[in-house]
């Protein structure tokens, strides 16, 4: 009989030697250049968001307040 248990496993796994170790390069070897950000130019683009969405709610609101003065003229009639 042949005793299969795990310590008759022997497996032959190799470490990297340290010394003779060399690291791979990043593929890309540009400087990755960070673009600055103009804060008047955030500051529009978010002003100009709010405006839209004003305009949007507003137009909501009206519309409703409209629809419901001419459903009380209908119903006063």
């Amino acid at each position: 009989m042949s005793n299969k248990g795990l310590a008759e496993i022997n497996n032959n796994i190799e470490t990297p030697n340290k010394n003779n170790y060399v690291a791979e390069k990043p593929i890309k070897s540009e400087k990755i250049l960070k673009k600055r950000v103009d804060i008047n130019d955030l500051k529009s683009k978010l002003q100009e968001n709010e405006n839209r969405e004003f305009r949007k709610n507003l137009f909501v609101l009206s519309t409703l307040v409209i629809g419901l003065g001419a459903l009380g003229i209908y119903l006063s009639l």
